[in-house]
């Protein structure tokens, strides 16, 4: 029987999201790839055992994670009922709908249908007879936002959720549910953008200054940039890596000389600050406070430990900082 360590709450910084009430950990363990049936269930169990020990209380999920798609939710839903069920009221447990789940014009995007669909068959999956967020993981050009947002904010009134978000959304779309989840009494909690040292989007499209203007919060997804930014890279393409097998999410032709000659010099500037690459690249996307959280993956305790690591030095000098955008931007 699982125990969780008892000073699991004193090491990693929680952060208000927006003006809720809602705290999240600095990090948050996210269930995308490494959550499924071709990876050992002890080992599973074993990522999300030590993520609580270490202050991790958020499980960030969506219907289509795995693969296959739904698998994540089952693996969680099985290690919440072996090791969790004391602790889910320490827990918070996220997950979203909009991309291909099944088959069928309900099975994806963002109609009333397929959105309470979706947490219908999420909350089963997961065990659960609620979630703490769910999101609306994409917008749907081709549905009126005022259905999409309507969906979300039923989904609270029915108490299948307790908050609503928003992920990969502009900022003018951002703006636009805002309001109208606004109006229908169902503050806008949280939007997830992908959001790294090499993906600067978010600032450059005006994301972060609407979510600050809003007073919505923000965890971001993909800060290690697929793994580019963990130093696997530093030497090539390993064998064994994401970009190796081509990957959808990384391609083996995005890995170029130049791309790793530029992580050489990230992994530099890491190295004087006394981390690793991807304790670096998490503790400047939480820089400054401006970012409720980040999401992380792990294959393995050591990687998450590694990850969580980068809460000991979050502040950047103003010089590190322009060589930084010095290596990125040129």
């Amino acid at each position: 029987m699982y125990t969780a360590h008892p000073d699991r709450y004193t090491d990693l910084p929680y952060r208000r999201s927006g003006r809720s009430g809602l705290k999240l950990p600095a990090l948050s363990l996210g269930l995308w790839h490494n959550f499924g049936p071709d990876r050992p269930v002890e080992t599973q169990r074993a990522i999300l055992r030590r993520a609580f020990d270490l202050g991790i209380t958020h499980f960030d999920l969506a219907n289509n994670y795995g693969p296959p798609p739904g698998s994540a939710e089952s693996a969680l839903g099985e290690a919440l009922k072996a090791d969790f069920t004391p602790y889910r009221d320490e827990l918070v447990i996220s997950t979203k709908a909009g991309y291909l789940m099944w088959p069928g014009p309900y099975g994806e995007w963002g109609s009333r249908k397929s959105v309470l669909s979706s947490l219908d068959q999420s909350l089963t999956r997961l065990g659960l007879d609620h979630v703490d967020i769910f999101y609306s993981h994409r917008f749907d050009p081709e549905t009126p936002l005022e259905e999409t947002m309507g969906a979300l904010h039923s989904a609270v009134q029915q108490g299948k959720a307790l908050y609503v978000g928003v992920s990969n959304y502009s900022a003018e779309q951002t703006r636009d549910a805002a309001r109208i989840l606004g109006e229908l009494g169902t503050p806008l909690l949280i939007h997830q953008p992908r959001y790294s040292l090499l993906d600067r989007r978010p600032e450059e499209q005006g994301l972060l200054d609407t979510l600050d203007d809003l007073q919505v919060g923000s965890i971001v997804y993909s800060p290690l940039e697929q793994g580019l930014l963990t130093g696997r890279y530093l030497d090539g393409i390993p064998e064994d890596s994401r970009a190796a097998s081509d990957s959808p999410f990384l391609k083996s032709d995005a890995v170029t000389e130049d791309l790793v000659g530029r992580l050489r010099a990230l992994n530099e500037i890491a190295a004087s600050r006394g981390q690793t690459l991807a304790q670096m690249a998490l503790a400047w996307v939480l820089r400054g406070g401006r970012i409720t959280s980040a999401l992380v993956g792990a294959s393995s305790t050591k990687q998450l430990e590694d990850s969580v690591g980068a809460i000991r030095n979050l502040e950047f000098d103003p010089d590190d900082l322009a060589r930084i955008d010095a290596i990125v931007q040129t």
